[in-house]
């Protein structure tokens, strides 16, 4: 089902180039686990987690994704089959062990990382050389939140990474968290007294029609790309291909949509009022370059910078 392909063109004329499963599936775990947040935007945990005598296994790869989200990763070097079951098979010990995963996020990352952890939908990444149809099919009776990811080795080193299929999953109700620790202020209708946080769905809710629609035409512009996924976290959308390309968050009290890009603000004329480096300030989405969106010219004005974080990722 892999028909990435990878071509040297010299004078005019291409030849391709052929690609192959690397010869030791350790050698590809070791690579992807060393280049985990470049390649997959995932910040790596553990390599070889012992799950203990219940589960009885041994988990590839632990992470944490750029939305906080636990991550299970599982690797086979040629067809996918086993490792899609591999993976479902560790998803349980993730649900029934998330004081012991966020200690080693803890261990790992910082306490801030830990206290960050959102529980609502943990996330699988199964990479393989190759995924039949039926696997891919079967993902959405699976119901739970998948990315397969195929890969190709194309020597040199080449290596080519390819999303052949995500879905979101059925979000489980997650702890109320506390207001997150890289939030500079309180977020917009959060209330105070250490009221729980509100949901960007909630948020969503409170919007005027007028933003809602305002909305809904930046989401048609991010999905046009087919293979753009859409997720709602806790607090922004997310879409991603294999890493972010975007975060949205609603500011109905004043009539803003709050977009993060992956965009390097040095490339950008900055914008007073519309767009900003947000490298160094604590605010909630992924990516550097924040751009706020009230009206449709704003969202005329954003169009370029938000094709070029699409097609950037």
């Amino acid at each position: 089902m892999n028909d990435l392909k990878l071509f040297r063109v010299a004078d005019g004329h291409a030849a391709e180039i052929p690609g192959a499963a690397v010869a030791l599936e350790r050698h590809l775990q070791t690579l992807i686990e060393r280049n985990m947040e470049a390649m997959l935007g995932i910040r790596f945990l553990a390599s070889e987690y012992g799950t203990g005598s219940r589960h009885r296994g041994r988990i590839d790869s632990l992470g944490l994704d750029e939305c906080g989200n636990p991550v299970i990763i599982e690797y086979k070097r040629s067809n996918g089959k086993a490792v899609i079951t591999q993976a479902l098979s560790y998803l349980s010990w993730l649900r029934d062990h998330r004081h012991e995963f966020e200690s080693l996020v803890k261990e790992r990352l910082g306490d801030e990382a830990a206290g960050s952890v959102d529980w609502t939908n943990p996330r699988l990444v199964c990479i393989a050389g190759d995924f039949t149809s039926h696997d891919t099919n079967a993902l959405e009776e699976i119901g739970r939140r998948i990315d397969l990811v195929s890969y190709r080795d194309f020597g040199g080193g080449l290596l080519a990474l390819q999303l052949v299929a995500s879905v979101t999953g059925f979000a489980a109700p997650s702890r109320s968290p506390a207001t997150p620790a890289n939030t500079s202020a309180p977020l917009e209708g959060s209330g105070g007294g250490g009221s729980t946080v509100k949901s960007v769905r909630q948020f969503y809710d409170e919007s005027p029609q007028s933003l809602r629609e305002l909305y809904a035409d930046l989401d048609a512009m991010l999905i046009s790309h087919a293979d753009v996924q859409k997720e709602f976290q806790l607090h922004y959308v997310a879409y991603r291909r294999i890493k972010n390309v975007a975060t949205v968050r609603f500011q109905p009290r004043s009539h803003t949509l709050v977009v993060r890009l992956a965009v390097d603000p040095d490339t950008v004329e900055l914008v007073e009022g519309f767009s900003r480096d947000v490298r160094r300030i604590g605010c909630l989405g992924t990516g550097p370059l924040e751009l706020r969106i009230r009206s449709q010219e704003d969202l005329a004005r954003a169009s370029d910078l938000v094709r070029r974080s699409v097609e950037g990722r």
